[in-house]
């Protein structure tokens, strides 16, 4: 099974609007170092027969599929509402013209009210000609649950983002768990035995709805990967630092990363 990390960034990016000169507030971040650069957080999971689940329709993606070279995916599942995760969905349409056909669009039931809510226009039935605007078909899901998205088994995690609960994703021996501060008891169950861990990591300190670098390297010990990748990362994580100071088997994700996820 292969994943790109499409973004890995906040909800900000790297860098920041602003800075001395109006081209950026880099923070912490050496802008010499090209995989600072971060656009927001979103993947795309491919498994052994070229079926693609996108994970996240940020407001990078445009530029993000163009950047991977996917020109198609077969399904997205949605994290949880919040812009940085969601502003990207009319990208979307451009989807629909090349696969001619709706796209199967998983969240949980709170999640699709709202993009319902949000983006109304994208829940009609498929326009009679071409795509104008994104068609997307809803499907709920709950945590705890095992549901095929885009032909692939997916387990549905739940996650702690304090301010709502969000979904993480679990693929044979990979899972991606982005935007959440903590676990609940069963879904730790739900993550023994992983090969590869993509999972969000904002910041050097405590944080109150985001994991902090500590916090990461904690999870990251009790579940015992054989590789862990940071998404999520907001300007006061330098990729090089971050590269000197991870704990082995721990390392800063960046936009592009490809991984090979082996018996997935």
């Amino acid at each position: 099974m292969r994943v790109t990390l499409l973004g890995c960034g906040g909800s900000s990016g790297v860098p920041q609007i602003g800075g001395p000169d109006g081209r950026g507030n880099w923070g912490a971040c050496d802008p010499a170092e090209p995989r600072n650069r971060r656009s927001r957080s979103g993947a795309v999971i491919e498994d052994a027969a070229g079926r693609r689940l996108l994970i996240d329709a940020g407001p990078d993606l445009r530029n993000q599929l163009l950047a991977a070279g996917i020109g198609q995916v077969d399904a997205v599942a949605f994290t949880h509402t919040h812009a940085d995760h969601v502003m990207g969905l009319d990208e979307l349409r451009i989807i629909n013209r090349n696969r001619r056909a709706a796209l199967d669009a998983f969240g949980s039931y709170l999640t699709l009210a709202e993009l319902r809510s949000r983006f109304g226009y994208a829940f009609h039935p498929p326009p009679p000609q071409g795509f104008f605007r994104p068609s997307l078909t809803p499907r709920p899901i709950a945590p705890g649950e095992v549901v095929e998205m885009a032909g692939i088994p997916v387990r549905v995690i739940r996650q702690d983002h304090k301010v709502m609960e969000t979904l993480g994703f679990r693929v044979g021996r990979f899972a991606y768990s982005t935007d959440l501060v903590a676990m609940p008891p069963e879904s730790w169950a739900a993550l023994e035995g992983l090969d590869t861990w993509v999972v969000g990591c904002f910041q050097r300190q405590p944080h109150p709805v985001h994991a902090h670098v500590a916090l990461a390297c904690e999870w990251a010990a009790r579940l015992k990967p054989r590789r862990t990748v940071l998404t999520h990362m907001g300007f006061d994580l330098d990729w090089a630092w971050l590269r000197a100071n991870l704990p082995p088997g721990i390392e800063p994700g960046h936009d592009g990363l490809v991984l090979e996820v082996p018996g997935a």
